[in-house]
């Protein structure tokens, strides 16, 4: 399972902050030890993340749950079930953004708004540097 979570820890790694310059890596806001994996059945996987804004009231919490959630499921190469989190004591508002990040019907609607869906492109499109 390591193997997996480094592979899904490289997709992510490298979304950028939607106000900073900074990847979520260089920020700490996700590192190797947030992704988990578990095996569900044959080649099928439980992704876990689970990341820490980089301030306990951030508004881009949700956002950045978003840019997660798109790139991962662009981009993982096996069969998942994703489930992503802020981690525990890290937001004043972590309940309710980990209920909107795994709400599907939420995340549609949040994507077929023009402005909302062209941040998160420009987060999760890899840099050319």
């Amino acid at each position: 399972m390591e193997e997996k979570a480094l592979e899904v820890y490289d997709v992510i790694r490298t979304i950028r902050d939607p106000e900073k310059p900074n990847t979520l890596e260089e920020l700490d806001v996700v590192t190797e030890k947030c992704v988990e994996v578990q095996e569900l059945g044959e080649d099928e996987y439980l992704v876990i993340i689970k990341f820490s804004p980089t301030v306990p009231h951030c508004s881009l919490a949700t956002l950045i749950g978003l840019c997660l959630k798109v790139k991962l499921e662009r981009c993982l190469p096996f069969k998942h079930k994703l489930e992503i989190y802020i981690s525990e004591g890290t937001h004043s508002t972590e309940e309710d953004i980990n209920k909107q990040i795994n709400d599907k019907e939420r995340v549609a609607a949040a994507m077929e708004n023009p402005n909302l869906r062209d941040i998160v492109e420009q987060c999760v499109t890899e840099s050319d540097d």
